[in-house]
């Protein structure tokens, strides 16, 4: 890829959501789907893949009480906001919230088999109408819209080629490809790149301040300095707000994120310790941007491996970035990355994702600390090789192994996961 398609992958893939993802796609399918019906609906369908369902089951809706896919739906019906985009929910009425509910209660929910992971269609009706609104392989991209059997809108082959393109430009981009761009780009083209790193990090204050969720970052914070002292203690600090972040996300926190490959928890975790280790350490605007880059990048080409929903948990991949990025706030190169990549998917290789949720807190904390082991360890020498498991030469061969697990191995895991989360709604 070129300079200025890495650009645009960037500006494309790093945008403003309010809450988490999949319900904002959700709201998105079903304002569309009111819109085209022309009248308020009667009831609607859902239908949803699993990783939609899964990772909008339990989390936090901005501004309301309730939760999961339909509810979500159903707001985005009623909703009055003026920019229909990813932060749909920001803003929540309780005149919308009675109406959603109701709407909900006559209302159902499908499973949708042999489609993509990000997957939500509408049917609505109403007023002897229906209207259908489909969301697909990205969280805010239309690719069908329907009106009484009419087809309004279905999204140009060559479009939908053109979409697979980027992602899999993004999956062909080798670590050194990623770290040429960061040395030679003019950084006021990414100039963006660290200021959604700045929205997030002050996502992740608001959330101490106000004691979101779990409270992860409280608890680690309150026997470690308020100013970093040492390279460890702050490392600690990148930990805690990068979870203290996706504490106040997935309990619906009503403020802005940037997010990753469509999650604002990859973005947190891509964005947030980088930019607090800098603080530590001191760095220059220009080499913190390259480390932002780094690791928006290493986070995006491990997505774009993976695919944007799967079994395999976003926290962990997204803070393989973020090693990268520290590694290049301290001075470090390509070997250290390797060295870093090895020694992550040593380190967390099975950790699966069950769906957007408090938790999810948890493993970020868990895999921003993995990374920072990873990285002093890197510093030494140190990482497992290839004789250990699953673990390749080098970064790329690692990730590709990691990579044939999730695509091959995890399939019925995420089955699995599902299932035990819909015995606990009944």
């Amino acid at each position: 890829m070129d300079t200025e398609k890495i650009i645009q992958l960037l500006k494309k893939e790093m945008v403003v959501a309010m809450g988490c993802t999949e319900p904002a796609a959700a709201a998105l399918a079903g304002s569309k789907a009111a819109e085209l019906l022309g009248c308020a609906p009667e009831r609607v369908t859902a239908y949803a893949s699993r990783d939609m369902m899964k990772n909008a089951m339990s989390v936090g809706i901005p501004n309301c009480e309730e939760r999961g896919l339909l509810t979500a739906v159903c707001l985005g019906i009623y909703s009055q906001a003026e920019k229909k985009d990813l932060s749909i929910l920001s803003s929540v009425s309780e005149e919308q919230r009675q109406k959603a509910a109701a709407l909900v209660a006559v209302s159902h929910l499908e499973l949708a088999e042999k489609v993509p992971p990000v997957y939500v269609r509408v049917v609505a009706e109403g007023g002897g109408h229906t209207a259908s609104c489909t969301v697909s392989r990205e969280h805010d991209r239309f690719t069908e819209l329907v009106r009484d059997g009419e087809v309004i809108f279905k999204e140009d082959p060559d479009k939908a080629e053109n979409c697979e393109e980027d992602t899999d430009a993004a999956a062909s981009m080798s670590l050194q490809d990623v770290l040429d761009f960061a040395a030679t780009v003019d950084k006021k083209q990414v100039a963006f790149v660290l200021e959604s790193a700045r929205t997030n990090r002050e996502l992740a204050r608001y959330s101490v301040e106000h004691d979101y969720g779990l409270k992860v970052a409280r608890t680690v914070l309150s026997d470690v300095p308020e100013t970093p002292t040492t390279l460890g203690e702050a490392m600690t600090h990148a930990a805690a707000y990068a979870a203290a972040g996706s504490d106040a996300r997935m309990s619906g926190c009503p403020r802005p994120v940037v997010i990753n490959s469509g999650s604002g928890n990859q973005g947190i975790t891509c964005t947030v310790p980088v930019l607090i280790l800098a603080e530590y350490l001191g760095t220059p605007e220009d080499k913190l941007l390259e480390a932002l880059c780094i690791s928006e990048l290493v986070g995006l080409l491990i997505t774009a491996r993976k695919d944007r929903l799967s079994a395999l948990c976003g926290a962990f991949t997204a803070a393989m970035g973020a090693g990268c990025g520290m590694v290049h706030l301290m001075g470090g190169g390509i070997q250290e990355m390797n060295l870093v990549i090895r020694t992550m998917v040593g380190n967390l290789a099975g950790i699966v994702c069950d769906g957007a949720k408090t938790s999810c807190a948890l493993k970020i904390y868990s895999s921003v600390q993995a990374a920072a082991l990873a990285v002093r360890m890197a510093f030494q020498g140190e990482a497992p090789g290839r004789e250990s498991g699953i673990i390749g030469a080098d970064a790329m061969e690692s990730i590709d192994n990691l990579m044939s697990i999730s695509h091959k191995g995890m399939v019925d895991t995420d089955k699995v996961i599902l299932s035990i989360m819909l015995d606990k709604q009944i």
